[in-house]
């Protein structure tokens, strides 16, 4: 075995259809050998023939981007057939809507308390002390 020749694994697409990944193969920039989940999901939705047009169609600086959204739309649509990234989206969605009326909700709270004086910490605690002036502040009397 000589020492000039290295051993370079075929990419995920490469070994999926058990051929030699060559110099310049045009899927191994996108489907690392130890990423093979991510070529057989993105064949299994869109097959292979196709993703590659659909790559040679997008602007070489913009194919990283492309290749990561139709991998993320594929394992979609393999986790979920019927609704696939409309169903991540859109669970997604309802989150955003029940958090908003949760920011509302303590939003409205906090100004219900901030409506009422007696809230201030260092006010409260004077009376409670006997030193804020009218109204009792002693054991039984009415600090408020």
């Amino acid at each position: 075995m000589s020492s000039s020749s290295s051993y370079n694994p075929p990419c995920a697409a490469c070994k999926f259809v058990r051929r030699k990944c060559i110099p310049g193969c045009a899927f191994a920039p996108y489907f690392p050998p130890e990423d093979p989940q991510k070529f057989m999901n993105v064949h299994k939705i869109f097959g292979a023939s196709n993703f590659m047009k659909l790559l040679n169609d997008v602007l070489p600086h913009q194919r990283e981007d492309a290749v990561s959204s139709l991998a993320y739309e594929a394992e979609a649509r393999v986790r979920d057939p019927v609704y696939g990234c409309v169903g991540v989206i859109s669970f997604l969605q309802q989150e955003v809507d029940r958090l908003k009326k949760d920011l509302d909700a303590a939003n409205a709270d906090l100004i219900m308390l901030h409506s009422f004086p007696c809230h201030n910490v260092n006010h409260t605690w004077s009376r409670q002390n006997g030193r804020g002036g009218g109204g009792g502040g002693g054991v039984g009397g009415r600090w408020w």
